[in-house]
C-alpha cells in the first residue's frame, strides 16, 4: 500500500516556518516543511498534528491542502497542508534548526528536493 507522508506549512503573517534536517546524511543540512509518516488508521490531519507535536512541540489545527502530491518513490507520496499553531512552544526536537522565511527567501534556501515542488504555491501564500 502507498505510504502517505505529510508536511505542514506553518505560516505566521508573511513568514513560513522551515526546519533543517539532521538526518539522513544525504539530506542533513537541507530545509523542509516539517512532518512525517501517517500511521495505519490515522487520517492525514491526525498524523500531521501528531508529527508536528513530536518534532516541534506545538499543537496545530490542520487546514487546506497545499499544492500537488509529490511522489517520493514507488511506495511513498508526500502531501502538504497549511497548519495553524494553536498551542505549545516551537522547538527543534528532531531538527538541526528552525527558522522563519519570507517569500523572497524561499528560492535561495537549500531545500530537500521533494519540497521544491511547493515553492510557487508557498510564495503565493506568503504574498510573494
Amino acid at each position: 500500500p502507498n505510504q502517505i507522508v505529510v508536511a505542514g506549512a506553518l505560516i505566521a503573517g508573511s513568514a513560513l516556518l522551515v526546519a533543517q534536517r539532521e538526518r539522513p546524511a544525504e539530506l542533513a543540512g537541507l530545509w523542509e516543511l516539517p512532518g512525517g509518516k501517517v500511521a495505519p488508521g490515522e487520517s492525514d490531519a491526525d498524523g500531521l498534528a501528531r508529527e508536528l507535536h513530536e518534532e516541534l512541540g506545538v499543537e496545530v489545527t490542520v487546514g487546506e491542502r497545499l499544492g500537488e502530491d509529490v511522489a517520493l518513490n514507488d511506495t511513498m507520496t508526500l502531501r502538504a497542508y497549511r497548519v495553524i499553531q494553536t498551542g505549545g512552544t516551537l522547538r527543534p526536537n528532531d531538527h538541526r534548526a528552525l527558522r522563519w522565511v519570507t517569500a523572497d527567501q524561499l528560492e535561495s534556501l537549500p531545500w530537500v528536493p521533494a519540497d521544491r515542488a511547493w515553492l510557487p504555491e508557498l510564495s503565493k501564500r506568503l504574498g510573494g
